[in-house]
């Protein structure tokens, strides 16, 4: 059976999205960003589809493509107003059951986007150490440091209160590897 372009296009789509959605989500901290991420994504890689070595590496492939889509889209001015105002509505709307699971979120929310990556390609995509070196474009022991030090800002993050942030840049909000000694 031959199948045409669209029905190929449609399928990738309905193996990888949710995949990105999550990941892009977890990156910029916003749905609406996320979902155009994702669309920018598939756009691009598609148009480069022909560039894929193996096509089981796919989805590194295109968290790799997703990853940098987030980054341009990435505002950290407008990216700190969605992000609290989408929390506090959470926090509102949702059982006492969620409360933790909205404490992970704040907390990923407020450790480096280099941490934050591995975290959630690792414990929310159950990507392989060796996919998320190919998808990240570094070693594998690179991989587990990281995970290693996101492990140790993560559980920073969750045992520190919301810090309220002053400053328009994300790098105000965002919980330091090691902590400064004066």
């Amino acid at each position: 059976m031959i199948s045409s372009a669209e029905s190929r296009y449609n399928q990738w789509v309905r193996e990888h999205y949710r995949f990105l959605l999550r990941s892009a989500w977890a990156l910029t901290g916003s749905r609406a960003i996320a979902e155009d991420v994702v669309q920018d994504c598939f756009t691009s890689a598609w148009r480069f589809r022909s560039q894929l070595r193996d096509p089981s590496m796919a989805r590194a492939w295109l968290f790799q493509i997703m990853r940098r889509h987030a980054f341009r889209h990435f505002d950290p001015a407008q990216h700190q107003a969605q992000s609290q105002e989408a929390l506090s509505e959470e926090a509102v709307n949702h059982h006492e059951a969620l409360d933790v699971q909205l404490d992970v979120v704040k907390a990923l929310a407020r450790i480096a986007p280099i941490h934050r990556e591995v975290l959630v390609l690792y414990y929310f995509d159950d990507m392989a150490t060796a996919q998320m070196a190919e998808a990240l474009d570094i070693a594998p022991g690179t991989v587990l440091s990281r995970l290693a030090r996101a492990r140790e800002a993560l559980k920073t993050a969750l045992q520190e209160p919301a810090r309220t942030v002053t400053t328009p840049t994300s790098a105000a909000s965002v919980i330091p590897l090691r902590k400064r000694i004066p």
